[in-house]
């Protein structure tokens, strides 16, 4: 019977990606394994079947079959971006976002946007397309996963500075793009990943044979990690039973007796040998109610030293170690089982079991490891009792007297036979109030008070009845029974009650943290907290201006380090580690430092101190820890998107202020230049041949166009437009805007080459009159006084391109041409205002249009074109 149920977490995981798109990674060993043809292979097949797909950034390499795949797509124009006087190409990531795809294709998931970007990487873009609906294609070699950065930097003495975070790749359907080391190495010599030059030195670094191999077999694991996390969210989240051991998952059992560095250690070679995840866990019983401080601190210390080499930790509370154990690895669905074995007596293993044994024989598709030689066999010495054991005896004793007392007062009123059960109160007082011991103890002096005082021969402990003998051993057994009950009721009640204790100190940091609205106060409440539930030294640092600052502290005067705790501190700043007492990371210093670490990078690093010198964290408080950090990362971070929001709110606030200003002043000189226009055009009719009016007609009208350009880029700026297709004819739509202009290009020749049998697009009338307008008029402006008008038909696409015989485009960046105050050269002495291209280009991507630029010649002109998709 499976009786599991649908894990929280995975069902929210499911829920929080219902409304996103879908991600999917192709990932390589190398370069030049393939990925971006394997990329645009599934976008070239889902557009076949009607996906609209859209290129965003694919970087070919000079490639001629990846050139070829990619002609076919849609692409979106890249933003121009300057850098140090350099002029960069980066994704457009607004205009994705505005055309809105059902499929985006994102080359080069680790790269690094240049400055002035909204985000620093481009896998934080492909997050913000995610989070609009659109679906996303990308590419990633396995060197750039941050978890492996250092491995592979290990042995091909490369270490890369672009790196994706591994939450991005866990969210993600990864298909794994392979190719065998020697076929990789020929594509090499072939020249088809760089040029000669750059191959020969790349095969005698990077690509060499062995490297190859390595990185081959690291993304090979990584995928399938990477399915087996999806497998286990998939039988979380639908609640099946089973280990489904498609990867292998490790689990190792920590206890308070010696040798747990020997089964910890061991736990972690197995983890390397299978490139497996592991975690590490004890199990909480009641009777680690009774640990010394030893025992602890060997807990603490198995714990700590499984962190430190990468495992994951947990204590989980549990009836008995069998019970844990088994409930854990269902849990997790663990496939291999490390865990030592004790010398145990014979008597001992008959009386109480051995964990062991009983896996072994329920081992159903699990490894179980037992580790002989992690305890040596001596068994611990026997502690001397304790104040409190000693004041429970007593106590035990003096509820006997006092129950003994009381039976006797009633005896003339109940007779003998019930006496035998008032003899359980004091059984079950004195073990639920001081444990097991004094409760048997109870039972047992009870049984000779009640032989003593109530059973004949009475004040003697010579039983004459047998069946007296039997109701004191049934007593006394009874008594033995029900101490024992007590005692795990007791010690049950004990360890709920500290996880609440902690569970609700958990909630109210969080509640207090959920209040706070500035850096100062929440790290004073982190410091606070802290200190009040571990009973610390809590420093709190954050960075100002390139420097750690310690920001609050508790106490006040906890704000003092050596030279070596500062080292700690800024290990555990610039590396993201723990470090500082207690750790493999300088230990020499007084502090323990840790990282608070996000998805945003490293926030703040908190500071632990004892002040009698122990150690910061013992083994009951490392998980409480571990919470308590996690809640005080999320709230800087909450913090740090608060400040990035009211940043960007200034920005748009900027903006909206801008084009209300811009509007008003398009607005405003609308009327007086209608009235000028009038004034020339009444003049006119008295004198037409005078030059001076024909030219002020002329002024007056390209004036009146600057200023509905300037209101149009406003419109697209605000995101006004309202877009209405419907088919139009080109022929029709370019004898329109040709006539609007005729003053404009009197005198120019206009070749329109636009075959009447073209189909009918789909465009907005409006917006489409203002395109052609604007780049008639840019012709007629910037070219040499000859405008061709040439519409075609290709197949996937109707073209409407105007080609001028000017001086042509810049030739490194043709499409610059279309950003906002880019102004061409040409003729007109007086220049343009560098708006009209963008607007055509905003109107363009509102319809779903393509726009390109291109010279004709050297020197003879540049083509604009416009592609019209047939749908």
């Amino acid at each position: 019977m499976n009786d599991r149920r649908p894990s929280p977490d995975a069902l929210l995981r499911a829920a929080t990606r219902s409304g996103r798109g879908r991600l999917k990674i192709f990932l390589g060993a190398a370069p030049g394994v393939g990925k971006t043809f394997e990329m645009l292979q599934e976008a070239a097949e889902r557009q076949v079947a009607g996906v609209d797909v859209v290129v965003a950034v694919v970087e070919t390499h000079g490639r001629k079959d990846t050139e070829a795949l990619l002609a076919p797509l849609t692409l979106i124009p890249r933003r121009r971006i300057d850098h140090h006087g350099h002029v960069l190409e980066e994704m457009d990531l607004d205009a994705v976002l505005a055309r809105a795809p059902a499929l985006a294709l994102v080359d080069e998931l680790a790269h690094s946007n240049a400055e002035g970007s909204r985000h620093a990487k481009r896998w934080q873009d492909v997050e913000e397309l995610l989070d609009a609906g659109i679906d996303v294609l990308s590419t990633i070699n396995v060197q750039h996963v941050e978890s492996l950065r250092d491995v592979v930097a290990g042995f091909t003495r490369v270490r890369v500075r672009e790196t994706v975070p591994d939450h991005v790749l866990e969210g993600a359907e990864i298909e794994l793009v392979d190719l065998p080391p020697d076929e990789l190495i020929e594509r090499l010599k072939d020249g088809k990943v760089y040029i000669p030059a750059e191959a020969s030195r790349a095969l005698n670094h990077f690509f060499s044979k062995e490297n190859l191999s390595a990185l081959r077999e690291m993304a090979l694991r990584a995928v399938a990690l990477t399915v087996d996390r999806g497998l286990i969210e998939h039988l979380d989240a639908h609640a099946l039973a089973g280990t489904y051991a498609g990867g292998e998952r490790i689990l190792v059992a920590v206890s308070e007796l010696p040798g747990n560095d020997e089964i910890v250690r061991a736990g972690k070679r197995l983890a390397d040998a299978l490139r497996a995840p592991w975690q590490a866990v004890h199990i909480e019983t009641p009777r680690s109610a009774g640990f010394d401080a030893g025992q602890r601190r060997a807990v603490a210390e198995a714990l700590r030293l499984a962190a430190t080499l990468g495992a994951t930790i947990a204590t989980v509370p549990a009836e008995s170690v069998l019970d844990g154990l088994r409930t854990h690895m269902a849990g997790m669905r663990a496939t291999q089982l490390v865990l030592g074995r004790s010398v145990r007596s014979w008597w001992f293993e008959l009386l109480h079991g051995s964990v062991v044994e009983v896996l072994l024989r329920e081992s159903k598709g699990l490894a179980v490891h037992v580790i002989p030689s992690a305890f040596d066999g001596a068994r611990p010495r026997p502690r001397p009792p304790a104040a409190g054991s000693w004041r429970g005896h007593g106590f035990a004793l003096a509820l006997v007297a006092v129950t003994t007392m009381l039976a006797l007062a009633v005896q003339p009123w109940i007779g003998v036979g019930p006496v035998d059960l008032i003899y359980l109160l004091p059984v079950i007082v004195a073990a639920a109030r001081f444990g097991r011991a004094p409760g048997i103890a109870a039972g047992i002096l009870g049984g000779l008070a009640y032989n003593f005082f109530f059973l004949p021969p009475i004040h003697t402990f010579t039983i004459a009845d047998p069946q007296s003998v039997l109701t004191v051993a049934v007593l006394l057994a009874l008594a033995i029974f029900v101490a024992s009950l007590a005692d795990r009721l007791r010690t049950r009640a004990s360890i709920g009650s500290r996880s609440a204790q902690e569970n609700a100190a958990v909630a109210a940091f969080g509640q207090a943290l959920a209040r706070s609205s500035d850096w100062k106060t929440t790290s004073e409440i982190v410091s606070a907290e802290l200190s009040r539930m571990l009973d610390l030294s809590v420093i709190v640092f954050v960075d100002r201006d390139g420097q750690l600052t310690p920001i609050a502290a508790a106490p006040a005067d906890a704000s003092s380090l050596g030279p070596v705790d500062q080292a700690a501190a800024d290990w555990a700043w610039t590396r993201g580690e723990v470090s500082g007492r207690d750790t493999g990371t300088l230990a020499a210093a007084d502090w323990q430092f840790h990282p608070l670490v996000t998805s945003l990078g490293i926030l703040a690093v908190v500071a632990l101190a004892d002040a009698d010198g122990r150690a910061p964290v013992p083994a009951d408080k490392v998980m409480l820890l571990s919470t308590l950090l996690g809640q005080a990362a999320l709230a800087h971070e909450r913090l740090l998107l608060e400040d990035r929001l009211r940043d960007i709110s200034v920005l748009q606030e900027r903006d909206r202020l801008r084009g209300a200003l811009l509007s008003s002043i398009g607005h405003d000189l609308r009327t007086p230049l209608t009235a000028v226009t009038g004034a020339i055009d009444a003049i006119r009719t008295r004198d037409p041949d005078d030059p001076a009016l024909a030219s002020a007609r002329a002024e007056v009208t390209r004036l009146r166009r600057f200023l509905d350009n300037l209101l149009e880029m406003v419109r697209i700026d605000s995101g006004a437009l309202a877009v209405a297709l419907e088919p139009i004819d080109l022929t029709d739509a370019v004898a329109s805007a040709v006539h609007d202009l005729r003053d404009l290009i009197d005198g120019g020749a206009v070749d329109l080459q636009v075959p009447p049998d073209l189909p009918l697009v789909q465009a907005d009338p409006t917006l489409l009159h203002h395109i052609l307008l604007n780049l008639l008029a840019n012709a007629a402006t910037h070219g040499g006084g000859r405008i061709m008008i040439e519409g075609r038909n290709t197949g996937s696409a109707v073209t409407l391109s105007i080609v001028d015989n000017g001086p042509g485009l810049p030739e490194q960046d043709p499409q610059r041409i279309f950003d906002a105050f880019v102004r061409g050269t040409g003729n007109d002495r007086r220049g343009g205002s560098g708006l009209g291209l963008a607007i055509v280009r905003g109107f363009a991507d509102a319809m779903g249009l393509t726009l390109s630029a291109a010279n004709v010649e050297a020197g003879q002109g540049a083509r604009l074109t416009i592609g019209f998709p047939i749908r």
